[in-house]
């Protein structure tokens, strides 16, 4: 049964300020975004009940971590001093290897990534906790539920409570993330994303954000990962301007697929209606656009910022890869980096069982004309993973 969803702005600012006891939002730019989102909720959305009690969750605890995280710059405004230098950011359309790559790098001890126990509860800052982090607890807690609701969603996208985690929540501080179209049919919102909005405040936030959780401790290069950065390489590139990249690389055809389903199965959970060939129309269009962006940002002199890696090679020697990016970073790897890595990659193939996807059919999709959509990236693609930019 269809529930009537009523999100109202003001009421999810009133809950988060009544459960902080705070009132600064800090900038405004959030604003355009929580409205767009809550509009196309309404009118759009056809969420079950657990989808209803879910957004509202979600909405009001990105407007909290927002308080929270002003009122620890007000109190200890030498936060803004801490540096972020030279991350390494992953990209690469979703589904290519880029998950088990960010695991793999999460193992080099000398780095930093941010880890999911802390990526949608940012406060208190990590340093400041003295034993075991409760987050971590409720993260495993999560996870284990979102088993139970998807069974398939562990085989999809491999999660530990302390592994690392993708950039989304940090980018719905400002409530422009990728991840909020995976909930439910919302096209006004997706639309407006992709074309309209602009992502360089979300970017400066999510620069706000890590020197939170980096403060009181030892400063460490940031290992961050994102797909969807693909589509905003140029706001990225404003917060992060000494930034370089890592990308993976598949062909589309192999992926437009996996990804429809993944969106499918997060959606089962929330909504009432699931058009699949929404779903893939959907997926085409972000994805596509998104790699014409890259490549142009790529080819506006930010070439030799990257390295590629590609999807088969990961598979066949993900150690041996990780060895060749960080010559190419100009960095060792360790004996513990490696010994973490290997047992990380031995732990995880054993448990590894094949994707099986449905048709294409079912998204809507023929494949033959998918690849066209991607004609650019195709040419490059290969060139690019070889030529291993020097």
């Amino acid at each position: 049964m269809m529930v009537r969803v009523v999100f109202v702005v003001d009421d999810l600012l009133g809950q988060a300020e009544r459960k902080t006891g705070f009132t600064d939002f800090g900038s405004d730019s959030f604003r355009d975004g929580l409205g767009r989102l809550v509009q196309s909720l309404n009118e759009e959305a056809s969420l079950t009940e657990v989808g209803r009690v879910a957004m509202g969750e979600l909405i009001v605890g990105r407007l909290v971590q927002r308080l929270e995280i002003e009122d620890w710059y007000r109190r200890f405004p030498e936060i803004e001093e801490e540096p972020i230098e030279r991350p390494l950011i992953g990209l690469g359309l979703p589904r290519t290897g880029s998950t088990a790559l960010a695991f793999l790098l999460a193992e080099d001890p000398k780095t930093r990534s941010l880890r999911r126990f802390e990526g949608n509860t940012h406060c208190p800052p990590p340093s400041t906790i003295e034993g075991t982090d409760p987050r971590i607890a409720a993260a495993e807690a999560e996870i284990a539920m979102m088993a139970e609701l998807a069974p398939r969603m562990a085989a999809l996208v491999p999660s530990t409570a302390t592994g690392p985690y993708e950039c989304q929540e940090l980018m719905g501080l400002d409530f422009k993330s990728q991840y909020f179209q995976a909930y439910a049919h919302m096209p006004s919102y997706s639309k407006w994303l992709l074309y309209e909005a602009d992502l360089t405040s979300t970017y400066l936030y999510e620069r706000r954000a890590l020197k939170l959780l980096q403060w009181g401790s030892p400063a460490r290069p940031w290992r961050l990962k994102c797909p969807s950065h693909l589509a905003f390489l140029d706001a990225l590139d404003t917060a992060f301007p000494d930034a370089r990249f890592v990308m993976t690389h598949r062909d589309p055809s192999e992926v437009i697929v996996s990804v429809a389903d993944l969106y499918s199965v997060v959606a089962a959970i929330f909504s009432t209606d699931i058009d699949r060939h929404a779903l893939g129309a959907l997926n085409v269009e972000h994805w596509s656009v998104a790699m014409e962006r890259a490549i142009a940002f790529r080819e506006r002199g930010n070439a030799h910022r990257f390295y590629d890696m590609d999807f088969r090679a990961m598979q066949e020697d993900p150690i041996g890869e990780v060895r060749a990016l960080y010559g190419w970073l100009g960095e060792e790897v360790s004996d513990a980096f490696e010994s973490g890595m290997t047992k990380w990659w031995g732990e995880n193939a054993t448990e590894r069982a094949p994707n099986v996807h449905p048709d294409p059919t079912t998204f809507g999709l023929d494949l033959a004309q998918v690849r066209p959509r991607f004609a650019g990236y195709l040419d490059r693609m290969d060139t690019w993973t070889s030529a291993r930019n020097g």
